[in-house]
């Protein structure tokens, strides 16, 4: 069964409640929410207060991405505010096995995101810590890029990687209609889709086109 985390980034944030209505009513039981700091990514977007204001909005599972320098610092904010997936990237933290602990500790699940050109063997080492691995398939920190088709390998390969453990993969990056079918096929759980989504016209209409392309 395709599961589809809506990216709230791409939403209309004057109608937020509304469009994060749309995709409930749709059938999203996720939404996934990108955190930029201006550092490890050139964008700068939210903070733990607008992840506390959609938290007011919607009992659905919030997965929380943090693109940003030191994670560590930061984490009992987003932890607060609401997230139930809270993300750092391989890239940017500085001690993954200390900073994954913390946000187990605290009752949420823990994950893990890799750019597209970090070896994923990266990870080998932190599998006993994850409840989430998020294979990005375009480079952080903007929208409207196009799908790198090579990470596809990447993603079968963190499907064997997982073997049976409880760990969700989800894939981020450049996932639309002409897409969506190649990322399915290799065994991941989760898509992220932004621009593919809520740039559409008719929302719940995409959002089924999207499950059945």
């Amino acid at each position: 069964m395709r599961i589809i985390s809506p990216s709230l980034l791409s939403a209309d944030f004057k109608n937020i409640k509304k469009d994060i209505q749309l995709v409930e009513s749709s059938g999203a039981k996720r939404l996934h929410l990108d955190v930029m700091d201006g550092h490890f990514v050139s964008n700068l977007t939210f903070g733990p207060m607008i992840i506390n204001a959609i938290r007011q909005c919607t009992d659905l599972h919030l997965e929380t991405h943090l693109m940003i320098e030191n994670p560590h610092n930061v984490l009992d904010h987003y932890i607060r505010a609401g997230s139930d997936t809270v993300i750092i990237h391989l890239e940017a933290s500085q001690n993954a096995i200390e900073d994954l602990t913390y946000i187990r500790k605290h009752n949420v699940c823990a994950g893990i995101a890799i750019n597209p050109d970090t070896n994923e063997q990266h990870l080998e080492p932190l599998i006993e810590f994850l409840d989430y691995i998020l294979i990005m398939s375009v480079y952080p920190g903007k929208e409207g890029q196009n799908f790198i088709s090579s990470t596809l390998k990447k993603m079968k390969n963190m499907v064997e990687m997982r073997k049976s453990r409880n760990i969700t993969i989800a894939v981020d990056g450049g996932v639309n209609l002409e897409t969506i079918s190649k990322v399915y096929e290799t065994g991941i759980d989760i898509t992220i889709v932004g621009s593919g989504l809520f740039k559409a016209e008719n929302i719940p209409q995409r959002y089924k086109d999207l499950l059945d392309a």
